[in-house]
Order: C-alpha cells, then structure tokens, then sequence
C-alpha cells in the first residue's frame, strides 16, 4: 500500500482521549488494565492511522505564516466540498450556497430540529440509537420516539416501517433523525429502504435530519446513497450533515457542514446556527479539510477502506467460529462492531458489566453498548492496525472467552 496503515502509534501525552483517559474517569472511560497489558483503543470512535499527509502539509504550510486572524472562507474549501461529493456519491445539482458551515454534526441536529419544532416535541429516531442523539436531542428538550431496528433471518437489520408509521401518526411526529449509514449497527441502507422512508415522511409531512457523517466508510459491495439523492421531494425535506472528522481522524480539530438544497430551509438552519454567536470556522480546520480533500485523500481512503474491510472480516469470522454466545451482524459501512452478548450472558450466567470488564482488564478497551439502548451490547472499535486487533483478539481468546 502507497500509505501508512500498520504502524503502531504512541498516542500516550499526545492528546488523546483513547487511550489518556481510560482509569481516569470513572463511569465515561474503561478501567485501567491490570499490570502487564497496555491499552488497545477499541471505544472512542476515532481512528488509530497517520492521517494522509497533505493534511499535514497544509496545516504546516498555513502554520508557517504567524498571522491567526479573522479569515474568509476559501472558495476552494467548497469547491472541494462539491467535488468530493461528485466523486465519491455521484451527486449532481450541489452549489456553494447549499453547503454551510457546523462546528459539528450533533450541533448542526439541533440548529435544523429547532427550526422545524417546538421543544417538547416527539422527534422519531431508531433505535439502537447513538448516544449522542440520545443527549443532545434530550437536553435540548426534545422527546424521542423509538422506533427499534430488527433484524431479519440473515441478521441484516432493517427498518420497521408499519412501526415507524403508526408511531409517527400517534405521535404527531413531523422530524426525524436518521443516520445513514447507522451507528452503531453499520448498517448501508438500499435504495429500496430509503425509497420507501421517503415516501413515509413525504405522506405525513416529516421532515429529515439526516446524519451521513461515516458515508464515506463503505465496505466493498455496498454503496452509499445520499437521503437527498431519493427524490425532488426528499431533497427539499432533508437536513444532511456530513465532515472530514470520522473519514480523515481530524474529529480535535473541529467542523462539520451541512448541505441543504431547500433555500427556506437553509436560510433558517443558518439563521439558528449563528445565534449562539460561537459555530465560526476554525482556520486550522478550514484548511485540513483543503488538504483531506486532495487527489491523495481519495487514495487515502480507498486504502483505507481495504485495511477496514480485513479487520472486519478477520474478527467477524473469528467471532462466529470461536465465541459462544457472542452474535454480530457484519457492519456494511463505519469501522465499528456491535456486538450482542445476550447469548453469552445468559449461558455463563454473568452479567455484560462482567464481560467488559473482564476485557478492560487485559487491556481490550471496548464500549458499553448498552448506552445505545440495546440490552447487553458491546460497541468494539476496529480502526487499528491489524496487528493490535489480533492481539486484541488473541487476549480475549486466552483471557476472556477461554
């Protein structure tokens, strides 16, 4: 491969909350590792690559000149936002004045639900549900109907629509949250299932928040389709907010953006955006996604995809031959395993506090996934050289699952 995916970094004093918190902050980060074993970072869902190196070399070029003031944003900052988003999904029609700066994609969730609702209202979301919906949406005094995600004969999960319409109806629900592709069940959703989600809220007037933040970690065989791609009508209904942060490791710096193509939408998302007087672009972020978004950045990925792809397969296959009573349904897009630990539980009769912590003590530094609202889960980051995921694997093998 052209770029570095198998070096191991030392991310220790280096600002990082993978691996500088865990012992720390009890309740929020894993336990500390027994003496002996260091600790492998499979809960923050950041990555453990280099990133591609124009982004260092723009950031340094810009760093070079000692002037940090007020700035304009680039036209090349869009424009590169246009072109990435021609490439990689095939979109057609996009204009700079679609796309609008967020300082992120939970804030940009908020400025467009506080557009489209009065606090107090029911905002359907699926669930298992990524917690930071489950807190931003709460403490902004929002109430959320779930509606849960199944899955089907093959394990696939999939959209409950006769539950998503007749929650809607009773509810007097008229936004929706949507991850695409989900967190944190990885699922990559067909064209079909988001036709038919569409025409769900096209007929009782919902309007879509759509979060396509891992939209481009799609595994090999499945494609990412933009929400607002499905129809005229789902483009002038959808809210769809994306960043560089989950693709190119740059979550520290900050900054997210949305597009909208609805000008009386977008000129009030914008408007609500801008009345806390603080989701201001931060020029060092400006110019990483410049350099993110470079010819090198598309190369970037799609090696980055493959090293992705041989983890999963590597630890699904592992999983379904080794672990009893461990199920996991492949992810399609994202880095991130959800794992269903039911069966285990309730073979070895302990609890799911009792497996992650038999984990974090051999330094497997994986995720409660009961914070998602999915009984006995567990999140489990697979952005790692292969070599640290097959330690990681080999200490669960001899430690926990023997």
């Amino acid at each position: 491969m052209k770029y570095d995916f198998e070096t191991v970094m030392d991310r220790h004093g280096k600002d990082a909350m993978a691996v500088d918190t865990p012992g720390h902050q009890p309740g929020f980060a894993p336990d500390a590792p027994d003496e002996g074993f260091d600790i492998i970072p499979m809960w923050v869902a950041d990555m453990n690559f280099p990133v591609v190196p124009t982004i260092q070399q723009k950031l340094a070029e810009r760093i070079s000149h000692p002037a940090f003031g007020y700035f304009p944003v680039r036209d090349e900052y869009t424009q590169l936002i246009i072109r990435w988003h021609e490439t990689r999904n095939h979109v057609q029609g996009l204009t700079p004045e679609c796309i609008g700066y967020e300082n992120g994609v939970l804030g940009g969730v908020i400025s467009a639900l506080n557009v489209l609702c009065s606090r107090g209202d029911n905002v359907l979301v699926h669930s298992p549900t990524y917690i930071g919906f489950t807190n931003c949406l709460t403490n902004n005094g929002y109430h959320i109907i779930h509606s849960p995600l199944r899955k089907d004969a093959q394990g696939i999960w999939r959209m409950d629509f006769e539950d998503m319409e007749e929650k809607i109806v009773q509810n007097h629900i008229h936004a929706a949250v949507f991850c695409s592709p989900h967190n944190p069940c990885g699922r990559v959703w067909e064209r079909a299932e988001l036709e038919q989600f569409a025409e769900l809220c096209r007929r009782h007037d919902v309007y879509i928040v759509c979060d396509e933040i891992w939209s481009d970690l799609i595994m090999p065989g499945y494609t990412h389709i933009p929400m607002q791609s499905i129809s005229e009508d789902c483009r002038m209904r959808t809210v769809a907010l994306y960043a560089p942060s989950k693709t190119f490791n740059l979550a520290g710096l900050i900054g997210s953006y949305h597009i909208i193509y609805n000008p009386w939408l977008r000129d009030r998302v914008e408007m609500e955006s801008s009345l806390c007087g603080y989701n201001n672009m931060n020029v060092l972020s400006m110019h990483a996604l410049i350099g993110a978004y470079q010819p090198e950045g598309y190369e970037w990925v799609d090696e980055l995809i493959q090293v992705l792809d041989r983890n999963i397969r590597y630890v699904c296959d592992h999983i379904d031959r080794c672990w009893d009573g461990i199920e996991v349904s492949r992810p399609q897009g994202t880095y991130m395993l959800y794992l269903d630990c039911s069966g285990w539980c309730r073979r070895t009769g302990r609890s799911i506090h009792d497996l992650e912590k038999a984990g974090w003590r051999v330094g497997v530094a994986w995720q409660d996934g009961e914070m998602f609202l999915q009984p006995e889960t567990i999140r489990m980051n697979l952005a790692l050289p292969f070599s640290r995921v097959q330690e990681a694997i080999d200490r669960l093998d001899r430690y926990v699952f023997s």
